[in-house]
């Protein structure tokens, strides 16, 4: 009549049908206008700081040609 279900290692798993319920949450509130607008411009600031960290980083990464004028100090002039 009964089947045996499996042994699971914890209690409250086993346990777990006997909790279900059929009651839904209730819906989410929408978000304001005022709120999608600052994560908008959170999230374009976030983006225009990557983009201008990326722009003001570039000349460093490239890998010019070495400069044409060395300078050398007067100690490694033979007198």
């Amino acid at each position: 009549m009964f089947r045996r279900r499996e042994p699971v290692p914890f209690a409250f798993i086993a346990e777990a049908d006997k909790f279900r319920s059929n009651v839904s949450p209730p819906p989410r509130e929408r978000a304001s206008a005022g709120q999608i607008a600052g994560r908008s411009l959170v999230g374009l600031t976030v983006v225009a700081g990557l983009v201008g960290a990326l722009l003001l980083g570039m000349p460093a990464l490239s890998s010019g040609q070495a400069p044409a004028h060395t300078q050398q100090s007067e100690a490694s002039d033979g007198r």
